[in-house]
């Protein structure tokens, strides 16, 4: 089973960056089996299709705008995303998430799981780090997720600094 775990944004407006910093945060800190690709999507939306195609689950990474406050995050599985009943808009960069699935889903090509965790920004100031706050949600998703892939059987290890 291939796994993709997939961080979109944007790095020069602050915390609208978190998808690609979860990236960069997991490849510093964790070696993953080759079943597992980290993928930093950036803004490319739509042009990067193949890439949750050729996945049979995806775990997509993002802000998103939503009610709660800043730093809290959201899950959403792929039947949210099918159905329309994702009750947010995702950061500009990631519209028409729902139409990608959709067309992947006719072509018979979409992921069996697809797992979005959203997180709420604080800022979207020009900057290239995260705010504090979102900084600081980095390690707890990540030991979410790597969870979630070791008990699904796969080997993460932590790299020792």
């Amino acid at each position: 089973m291939k796994i993709l775990i997939f961080g979109a944004g944007n790095l020069l407006l602050t915390d609208e960056g978190f998808g690609v910093h979860f990236i960069n945060y997991l490849q510093d800190n964790y070696v993953f089996p080759e079943d597992v690709e980290l993928y930093d999507g950036g803004t490319l939306g739509i042009m990067v299709t193949h890439m949750l195609e050729d996945a049979d689950h995806v775990y997509l990474v993002d802000v998103i705008e939503a009610k709660g406050e800043p730093g809290d995050i959201y899950r959403y599985e792929k039947e949210d995303f099918m159905l329309g009943k994702l009750p947010i808009k995702m950061s500009p960069h990631q519209i028409g998430i729902q139409e990608v699935l959709t067309l992947s889903d006719m072509r018979d090509r979409c992921p069996q799981r697809v797992s979005l965790f959203g997180v709420i920004p604080s800022s979207y100031e020009a900057g290239v780090e995260l705010s504090h706050l979102l900084a600081g949600k980095l390690p707890g998703l990540a030991e979410l997720i790597i969870g979630e892939l070791t008990a699904a059987g796969h080997i993460v290890m932590r790299i020792n600094k």
